[in-house]
């Protein structure tokens, strides 16, 4: 049995202020896409394929595993995790393995779904989403999820420069701005299952160039070869934009600059994760 947990790309992210938690207010029109990370569980540990990922107690997969054990009262187990999602680009690749890692332990300890989903804010900010999947508003620090009905009609053109940037970094920088205006995108240039959500904006797009200024360089560069508007998701650094099937925003990914951490066309779909029995 294993679990594929679903990317999030943020088509919108608005940043209000700081909480007495210490956390930002946010409000984020969250979509669940086919972009997907395996997560089987093993004996114990950690077991991944990808460089940087941590293999600790701090790997967010491990430590959704550990949770719902420990509300099960069962025993040990750990997680293998093939990567597909870029790291440190914006695309909750770490909540997402965490969402699906509940969904796969709850199966294997049999722990109820309500019970997962007291679990998932504990994890991560963005496992409340991860493990709703699908279209949903986002708000708090990512724990209140409003699932909405699956849009369609569209597919997205993902790509992830060669930049990894840090959460904590961008919004620091994004703290010392203070208010700065970002790109906007909506009207016509939306697809129309999007345009009564319009217009789109990320807060945390002028951050991100602060700490990473070729990030601008890369969103000119696809938006003159793509000949439409190009967005950031989450705190970056990736960049994504709308096209009208799968197949466009496949082609459109085949020509973008070399370098690319990834670039791929994406469906949306309406789940954050799915079980392989």
């Amino acid at each position: 049995m294993r679990a594929y947990g679903y990317a999030k790309v943020n088509l919108a992210l608005r940043v209000r202020g700081l909480r007495r938690d210490g956390y930002h207010e946010l409000s984020s029109l969250s979509q669940s896409i086919d972009l997907a990370d395996t997560v089987e569980l093993i004996d114990a540990g950690v077991e991944v394929d990808t460089p940087g990922v941590p293999t600790d107690h701090s790997n967010t997969a491990l430590a959704a595993v550990e949770a719902v054990r420990a509300a099960a009262a069962g025993n040990p187990a750990g997680v293998r995790l093939t990567k597909v999602i870029p790291t440190r680009a914006g695309l909750a690749g770490g909540s997402a393995d965490a969402a699906a890692s509940l969904a796969l332990a709850g199966e294997h300890y049999d722990v109820a779904a309500e019970v997962l989903a007291r679990i998932a804010p504990e994890i991560g900010s963005d496992v409340p989403f991860c493990f709703v999947g699908g279209t949903a508003v986002v708000s708090g620090r990512g724990e209140i999820v409003e699932p909405l009905d699956p849009l369609a009609g569209f597919a997205l053109g993902v790509v992830v420069p060669p930049i990894e940037l840090s959460t904590a970094a961008v919004f620091s920088a994004f703290d010392n701005l203070g208010p700065s205006e970002s790109p906007s995108m909506g009207g016509a240039a939306l697809p129309p299952a999007l345009r009564e959500f319009g217009p789109l904006e990320n807060d945390l797009y002028p951050a991100a160039v602060h700490v990473a200024p070729g990030l601008a360089e890369w969103r000119a560069e696809l938006s003159s070869r793509w000949g439409r508007p190009v967005a950031m998701s989450g705190s970056g650094s990736s960049l994504f934009a709308f096209f009208a099937d799968l197949d466009e925003a496949s082609s459109a990914c085949d020509e973008v600059p070399v370098g690319s951490r990834l670039s791929a066309g994406c469906a949306v779909v309406d789940r954050g994760w799915t079980i392989e029995r």
